[in-house]
């Protein structure tokens, strides 16, 4: 049956229209709400897209390609200091020696160029459109194995052709390719500022070398075996620290100016929380251990051979390597801790609940 203008089915639809609205605007309030909450109300991170499947594409690292060229640089320099030392000790033991005491150095500039390479090349991916997770891991593992196939052609071109030189070039070879897959995780600004953190330290390492003779002295390196322990143990306490000190500092630094960067594009993007800086701050500490590992593992024929040397070489590397170890804990700790004070001074005076304004409804 039809309702009539004027029926009492008429009159009872229009009654209802009202409450039916009502309804409608709670349940329409209520999804806000919850996507509110959620973070889902439409708004991206600045320099995020959303991706085919409806999730948020990886943020952009700030600097990507001048971080590529100074890590490549200095994998460039160790490259080139390690063969003219190589090249300018006499034929055989020594040359070992040398070379099982340069490889260090070389390991960690390769894990770091490799992981700032690929970090360039996904966010070229990512400027393209390209957000795929399984292309953006396999881009930046090839970005790495691309680094250290050039660097083991450059050690095979450039350095003494032996078993020494293979095991660098495929040791370097390989760390170069396990960077360039901690490359291809999502959080783009945070592998940055841990890469521009451990480049910095590399760099700040080989400088202080320059002040270990006077911190020698000053720690009371005499002529005695007990102080001359003592003082090296203080020397290497010293540069861990100062070098957790500069990893922290660089790694805040950098995330900062991911911040800024991301709130010209939207000032309503969320800012970092302290996960991010603590994980920064600790993350040159993990790719010196990591660095450890490989040259454990690859060049573990070079560091034996090294060993076997004399009874003074074998005490010299189990040092080296129990100090190398060392090192990497204090970088980690001291430079998270380090981050996280740093990231704290930036917080402001929490407000208390009894400053907040209370609302009062007037009466009628």
């Amino acid at each position: 049956m039809t309702k009539q203008p004027g029926s009492s089915a008429a009159a009872e639809s229009d009654r209802s229209t009202p409450a039916g609205d009502a309804t409608a605007r709670r349940e329409d309030t209520s999804v806000d709400a919850i996507a509110e909450a959620a973070g889902t109300t439409g708004k991206a991170d600045a320099g995020t897209s959303t991706d085919a499947y409806g999730g948020v594409a990886p943020a952009l690292a700030p600097g990507a390609p001048v971080l590529a060229i100074l890590a490549l640089g200095w994998l460039a320099a160790m490259l080139w200091s390690t063969r003219e030392v190589i090249s300018s000790a006499a034929a055989g033991l020594t040359a070992i020696s040398l070379s099982a005491f340069a490889l260090p150095g070389v390991i960690s500039a390769a894990l770091v160029s490799g992981a700032a390479f690929a970090l360039f090349g996904v966010d070229l991916l990512a400027r393209r459109g390209s957000e795929r997770v399984t292309l953006r891991f396999v881009a930046a593992i090839g970005t790495g194995l691309l680094v250290g196939l050039a660097a083991a052609f450059a050690i095979n071109l450039t350095y003494a052709d032996n078993a020494t030189t293979n095991v660098i070039a495929g040791t370097t070879a390989a760390a170069a390719t396990i960077g360039g897959a901690i490359a291809g995780a999502r959080s783009g600004p945070v592998v940055g500022a841990v890469l521009a953190a451990a480049l910095g330290t590399l760099i700040f390492v080989v400088a202080f070398s320059q002040a270990r003779d006077p911190l020698f002295d000053l720690f009371g390196g005499g002529d005695g075996q007990e102080s001359l322990l003592s003082a090296a143990k203080w020397v290497s306490r010293t540069e861990s620290l100062l070098a957790g000190l500069v990893a922290g500092l660089l790694a805040f630094g950098y995330l900062a100016l991911a911040r800024r960067r991301a709130a010209r594009h939207d000032a309503a993007t969320p800012a970092p929380r302290w996960p991010t800086y603590l994980l920064a701050g600790a993350g040159p500490g993990l790719l010196l251990l990591l660095a450890e590992v490989i040259i454990r593992v690859g060049g573990r024929s070079l560091l034996d051979l090294a060993g076997a040397l004399s009874e003074a070489d074998a005490v010299a590397q189990t040092s080296l390597g129990t100090s190398r170890i060392d090192n990497g804990i204090w970088v980690l700790f001291v430079g998270a801790l380090t981050a996280m004070i740093a990231f704290g001074r930036t917080l402001g005076p929490a407000h208390a609940d009894d400053d907040e304004p209370v609302e009062t409804t007037p009466t009628r």
